[in-house]
């Protein structure tokens, strides 16, 4: 690696907010434990029974959906990319375009912190690859690679 770069962190939820427009339900990182710009981001979601999904997904056997899990590690991604990118706070939005090789290692359950990392594979000035694991307790849950533009927000 070139040069050693400068760690961003911890973000507590309110600098998350200021970086991604998601709101509750939908957002899905508590805070983030470190970011370097142009490089990474670790982050966190704490994962709890009273997350509305669990009601029906599944009774008995609460396990946090898996398109939710890929979710959080875009709304990570989408925190490195506007903060890498100096766009915090100007509304800009951050979309998929793509989502490749989507694999699921392990369940996640109410009760657990779900760690969060997603790093840069490809960096444009709109359009950004990454590649982001989810895991629990060190142990992988989930993996995926995927591809997100930059766009501004809606006007009107």
């Amino acid at each position: 690696m070139d040069g050693e770069a400068t760690s961003i962190g911890p973000l507590d939820i309110t600098r998350v907010m200021a970086a991604i427009p998601h709101r509750y339900p939908m957002l899905l990182v508590d805070r983030v434990a470190e970011l370097i710009p142009d490089r990474s981001i670790t982050a966190i979601k704490a994962v709890t029974i009273n997350e509305g999904f669990f009601q029906g997904h599944f009774p008995g056997r609460p396990i946090m959906p898996g398109v939710l899990i890929v979710e959080a590690l875009a709304q990570a991604a989408g925190i490195l990319a506007v903060e890498s990118l100096g766009l915090a706070g100007s509304g800009k939005l951050v979309y998929f375009m793509s989502i490749d090789g989507v694999k699921f290692r392990k369940p996640v359950e109410p009760g657990v912190l779900l760690t969060l990392e997603a790093e840069f594979v490809q960096k444009r000035s709109r359009v950004c690859k990454f590649a982001g694991k989810a895991r629990i307790d060190g142990e992988l849950a989930a993996e995926c690679e995927f591809t997100a533009m930059i766009a501004d927000p809606p006007t009107g």
